[in-house]
């Protein structure tokens, strides 16, 4: 059996939608909590995928929180391995520093739901089903495009969303695997920064009543076909 390994810093912030397909498609899924497991224990190297998922703290905050060092680390032999790696917003943060560009914070808060403007070379690329989707932005910093790298999507605020390193690597911004139906636990759960960023978590929930359908829909389209690409 194929196996995906998922590393949640959060535990709300989990593969939501993504968990279902990847069971279809005969992965068994498990979770490492590099706040708290061990990670000397973590086999990087030999599952079939490696997904770094969000949080609420920075790609550059080891000094406050030590284990994002050793992640990090982690992040780097997977990098070295070849092996397909999928970081979505703290987990791209993570792998763009571990590739050597700067992650920053942006300076304010780009948290709902709303499109990304695809490039051209997203178009072309597995994100494509993505074109007049709202998808969830939940960040606060940005990355920019490793070297190598080519940038799939854009926000106006935000002019990094996506990028993709050769066949392997796909890093994303935004949350593509948000579940709306779990939508209330990250309203709770991060009400504080709601808060501080004067965004109104009723408009947040009807967006995702809105649009959660059509985004979990768009997530199984692109991330199936990126794994039918590694294939």
């Amino acid at each position: 059996m194929k196996t995906a390994l998922a590393l949640r810093h959060i535990h709300f912030e989990d593969l939501g939608t993504l968990e279902p397909l990847l069971r279809e498609r005969g992965f068994a899924v498990r979770y490492a909590d590099p706040a708290v497991d061990d990670l000397s224990a973590v086999d990087i190297d030999s599952p079939d995928l490696v997904v770094a998922l969000g949080g609420p703290i920075g790609a550059y905050d080891e000094a406050v929180y030590p284990f994002l060092g050793t992640e990090l680390g982690l992040i780097e032999r997977r990098l070295a391995s070849g092996r397909p790696l999928l970081g979505i917003c703290l987990g791209a943060q993570l792998i763009a520093r571990t590739l050597g560009v700067p992650v920053a914070p942006m300076g304010f808060k780009e948290i709902g739901f709303g499109e990304v403007t695809l490039t051209e070379a997203g178009r072309d690329s597995v994100l494509a089903p993505l074109a007049g989707v709202p998808v969830l932005h939940w960040h606060g910093d940005r990355f920019d495009v490793p070297a190598g790298g080519t940038l799939l999507a854009s926000t106006a605020q935000c002019a990094q969303q996506a990028y993709a390193v050769g066949d392997a690597v796909l890093g994303l911004q935004f949350h593509l695997e948000a579940d709306a139906s779990q939508i209330e636990r990250w309203l709770v759960g991060h009400c504080s920064e709601l808060l501080q960023a004067g965004v109104d978590p009723r408009a947040v929930r009807e967006d995702a009543r809105r649009h959660g359908e059509v985004l979990a829909r768009a997530a199984r389209e692109v991330i199936g076909g990126w794994l039918d690409r590694l294939e």
